[in-house]
C-alpha cells in the first residue's frame, strides 16, 4: 500500500471493523484489529505528508547558472 490512498484505506477499513461490525470471533478481537489499523493509517498519513512537504520545500528553490561571456 503506497501513498495517501493506502493510508486513508487503512483508516477506513479500521473504522468499519471497529464501529460498524458486530461479528464475534473466538480468537480475534475485531475492535482491537480495527483500532490498530486506524493507528497505522494515521501514522502512515503523518509520515507521507511529512515526506511530501520536505520534497516540495527542496524542489521549490530555483537553480540559477551564470555564464560569463567576456572571454576571460
Amino acid at each position: 500500500m503506497n501513498g495517501l490512498g493506502g493510508c486513508i484505506g487503512l483508516i477506513v477499513v479500521g473504522a468499519i471493523l471497529t464501529f460498524a461490525t458486530d461479528w464475534e470471533m473466538r480468537s480475534v478481537d475485531l475492535d482491537l484489529v480495527g483500532l490498530i489499523m486506524m493507528a497505522v493509517g494515521a501514522i502512515g498519513l503523518a509520515v507521507y505528508t511529512s515526506v511530501l512537504k520536505r520534497r516540495r520545500a527542496v524542489g521549490a528553490v530555483p537553480v540559477v547558472q551564470e555564464h560569463r561571456r567576456d572571454g576571460i
